[in-house]
C-alpha cells in the first residue's frame, strides 16, 4: 500500500525521539496550521494504554483533533498495513475538512511505511499456517526461525525466536512467492516531487535528553503507571504479546507477575528509555526524507515552531 502522491505532498511530518518535546510542539504548530494532528506511535494504537505511551491528554484533544489512537484492543495485533490504511483514511478526513494532516510521533517503522509505501503480500494461506504452527509446537521456537534463517537470513536477524506470529508469516510469504519478505518489503524513496515538503525531526543534545527521560519516568509513575499495568493484566482477554513488550509496561509486568524489585524495574524503564531514543536516533538520521531540527534544549515551544516555519518558507 502507498498514499497517492497527491495526498502525501499535503501532509506534514514531525518525529523525534521519546521526550523530545513533540507534543507540545505539535499542539502549537497545529494551531497556527489550522491542523489536526495524526499519531505515528505504535503503542498509541491500544486502548487502555494512555500513561505509559504519552498520549495527549483530553484536554489537548478538545482543543486539536487527535487521530490514529485508540485503535485496537490490547490483546489484538496490529500490522503496519493495517496503520497505513487507517493512516490514509484519516487523512482524507482531515483534508475533505479543509484541514492540514500533522503527523506527529516516534515511530520510525510508521514514518518510513508512510513515506515510502508498505508491502501488503499475499492472503492468509490457512493451511500452510497451521502447517507452520505444528512445527512450532512440534520443534520448537528455534527450530522454526532457522528455517527462516535458511530463506531469509535479513529477515531472521530482524526477528526474535518468539516473535512466533511474525516468523510464520515470513515463512508463509517465502513460499507463496518464492521471495524472501525482507526483499519483498524493501522500499526506496520516492522521487522529489513526489514527497512531502515538510518532513522534520527533533535533534535535542543527548544530556538533555537523558535528563528528560528521568523526569518523564518519574511523571509517569506518579501519574498511575504501576496501577494502570495492573488494569491491564486484570483484562479479558489479557494483553497480547505485542502490548505486554511494550517499554514501562513489560519491565512493570516483570514486577507484578514475577515478583522483580519495583525500584530495579523502574530503573530499567529509565535504561531502556534511553536506549530507544538513541535507536530512533538512529532511524531518522537515516531516512534520507527526513530534516533534522537541531534543538539546544533552551528553546521555547513558540521559537522553534517559529524555526520549523522558517525553514518551511525556504523550502
Amino acid at each position: 500500500m502507498k498514499f497517492p502522491a497527491e495526498v502525501l505532498n499535503r501532509c506534514w511530518f514531525l518525529a523525534g525521539p521519546t521526550a523530545s518535546g513533540k507534543t507540545a510542539l505539535s499542539l502549537d504548530l497545529a494551531s497556527r496550521l489550522n491542523a489536526e494532528v495524526l499519531s505515528m506511535d505504535s503503542m498509541a494504537v491500544y486502548r487502555h494504554m494512555d500513561i505509559g505511551t504519552a498520549k495527549a491528554t483530553p484536554g489537548e484533544r478538545s482543543v486539536t483533533p487527535h487521530h490514529l489512537i485508540d485503535l485496537v484492543n490490547p490483546h489484538e495485533d496490529f500490522s503496519v498495513a493495517e496503520y497505513c490504511a487507517a493512516a490514509l483514511k484519516a487523512t482524507e478526513d482531515v483534508l475533505s475538512r479543509g484541514r492540514v494532516p500533522l503527523f506527529t510521533g516516534g515511530t520510525g517503522l510508521y514514518l518510513r511505511a508512510l513515506l515510502r509505501g508498505v508491502f501488503d503480500g499475499p492472503p492468509a494461506d490457512w493451511e500452510l499456517r497451521h502447517e507452520f504452527q505444528n512445527l512450532l509446537q512440534e520443534k520448537g521456537a528455534e527450530f522454526l526461525h532457522e528455517q527462516l534463517r535458511r530463506v531469509d537470513a535479513a529477515m531472521a536477524a530482524r526477528l526474535h525466536p518468539n516473535d512466533h506470529r511474525r516468523i510464520i508469516r515470513a515463512l508463509e510469504v517465502h513460499r507463496l512467492t518464492g521471495n524472501p519478505l525482507s526483499e519483498l518489503q524493501a522500499n526506496v524513496p520516492r522521487p522529489m516531487n513526489e514527497r512531502p515538503a515538510v518532513v522534520l525531526w527533533l535533534e535535542p543534545p543527548r544530556d538533555w535528553l537523558r535528563s528528560r527521560i528521568d523526569v518523564r519516568v518519574d511523571v509517569m509513575m506518579n501519574a498511575g503507571l504501576l496501577e494502570e499495568t495492573q488494569r491491564l493484566l486484570t483484562m479479558d482477554p489479557p494483553p497480547g504479546r505485542t502490548a505486554r513488550q511494550a517499554l514501562g509496561y513489560r519491565e512493570l509486568i516483570a514486577h507484578l507477575e514475577d515478583g522483580e524489585p519495583l525500584q530495579e524495574c523502574v530503573d530499567l524503564i529509565r535504561l531502556r528509555t534511553k536506549q530507544f531514543a538513541k535507536r530512533q536516533h538512529t532511524w531518522f538520521r537515516n531516512l534520507e526524507e527526513c530534516v533534522p531540527l537541531t534543538m539546544d534544549g533552551t528553546e521555547s515551544v513558540s521559537h522553534l515552531v517559529d524555526r520549523l516555519r522558517e525553514y518551511v518558507g525556504k523550502s
